[in-house]
């Protein structure tokens, strides 16, 4: 089946994340026509994903349908899909429901996954966090371990059933720490009758690097690294991971090899580009980086293709000596860069911006309830004030979450209520 938009200009754009969702939002209402192709039908709102995978909030508070930002928008067309190939002498783009769509621009901004370094054997043992379905299998594994220590009689296999180690000391790993460790010390202090959980519980936290969220400043490093301890988190840096099997994490500190026997391990350490990197590079010939992202031009186009556009944490954009983060406000600002670009295009307006130039709004991450730390270049913040400043900046980027006033409250009457109530989990 071949599908095309009639006589219009017609952007395509794959995958509804925050690259994406950006970039057809600036598109509403244009002189162009969109489809936005994405396999799920909700956009998600990912930098609160270990709150799901720790029972904070529901999966639903994090995720908002597409139709419902952009379905009243009369030239923009979503399809429930995903990209297979690319023809670009024909300019068509392959899907997954043997459709072939036309497209005069392609935006291509499916992100990253988890990347193992080579041994993906370990995924099956240390699930990562990049979607809605790692965060209740996360959820699951975590809850499922005190349910069963809790009925335990052998002190051993308890011991390895209230260990937890999570692996990448980066803003996952280090908020996953913070939220289990409010979990397992406050939570559910006297949740359980036959264990107890502040005493009988060990989280690790195991990085390669010399600190904890090494792109943040070191003195926030250093704080952050406090406040873990001071939660009960034991925070192994400068530790390199060498094997995960039999529910044991193998590393080595120095020329010194350790190991973690534990139940629970959970990966927030390195991405790996989504397949439609090779399947770009097949089709252009264009560069890939070790990982898998798409090294692109200034202007985020591939090679010598003007129309073909790669956004987000799948794009490798170099500015200066230094290539830009894979982080949300990246894509945000990378999507309506090109759509901007796109609309100036068409309507033939010879002065616009042709470069594209990153505004570093800073780094913030939360550790616990009532701690976060927030280098916003112009400022540094710790504590309850850059747990607030996390809360209404990241409030700001929702697009399709109905009232913002609404989300925040609920977000924060969530994250002060103690006791956790989104816990539901099955027993495979």
């Amino acid at each position: 089946m071949n599908i095309s938009n009639g006589n219009r200009h017609h952007v395509v754009v794959v995958g509804a994340g925050f690259g994406g969702l950006y970039a057809v939002n600036e598109l509403v209402d244009s002189d162009v026509d969109v489809t936005l192709i994405d396999r799920r039908n909700f956009h998600l709102f990912q930098p609160l994903l270990y709150q799901v995978a720790t029972g904070t909030i529901s999966a639903t508070d994090v995720s908002a349908p597409i139709r419902s930002i952009f379905g009243k928008k009369e030239n923009i067309t979503v399809r429930l899909d995903s990209a297979t190939g690319i023809d670009v002498r024909s300019r068509h783009l392959n899907t997954k429901s043997h459709t072939r769509i036309k497209y005069d621009d392609l935006i291509i901004a499916t992100g990253v996954s988890h990347h193992y370094f080579g041994h993906y054997e370990w995924q099956k043992n240390a699930p990562g966090l990049k979607t809605i379905e790692d965060a209740l299998e996360m959820r699951r594994k975590i809850f499922t371990a005190f349910e069963l220590a809790e009925n335990e009689s052998d002190p051993v296999r308890r011991k390895q059933l209230l260990t937890f180690v999570i692996v990448g000391g980066g803003p996952t790993g280090v908020e996953l720490a913070g939220a289990l460790a409010d979990l397992a010390y406050k939570t559910f202090e006297k949740h359980f009758h036959n264990i107890n959980t502040k005493k009988e519980c060990s989280i690790y936290l195991i990085e390669g690097l010399p600190n904890v969220l090494p792109s943040f400043k070191e003195s926030l490093s250093e704080v952050t690294r406090g406040y873990l301890t001071e939660m009960g988190v034991e925070v192994l840096t400068s530790s390199l991971v060498t094997d995960i099997q039999n529910d044991t994490v193998f590393y080595k500190i120095g020329d010194e090899s350790k190991k973690i026997e534990a139940k629970t391990i959970l990966w927030g350490a390195g991405v790996m580009a989504s397949v439609m990197g090779k399947i770009l590079s097949d089709a252009t010939g264009v560069e890939l980086d070790s990982v898998g992202r798409v090294v692109v031009n200034k202007d985020f186009t591939v090679g010598e293709h003007d129309n073909i556009f790669v956004i987000g944490d799948l794009a490798r954009f170099k500015e200066g000596s230094d290539f830009l983060p894979g982080v949300a406000t990246v894509a945000m600002q990378s999507g309506e860069f090109v759509a901007k670009l796109i609309k100036n295009r068409v309507g033939n307006k010879k002065n616009y911006k042709k470069e594209f130039k990153y505004k570093n709004k800073g780094n913030l991450a939360v550790i616990g309830r009532n701690k976060a730390v927030a280098d916003l270049g112009f400022m540094t913040s710790k504590g309850f004030v850059a747990w607030l400043l996390w809360i209404f900046i990241h409030i700001l980027y929702l697009i399709g979450f109905g009232s913002k006033v609404s989300v925040l409250t609920k977000w924060a009457l969530s994250y002060f209520n103690q006791d956790k109530g989104n816990r539901l989990i099955f027993i495979k």
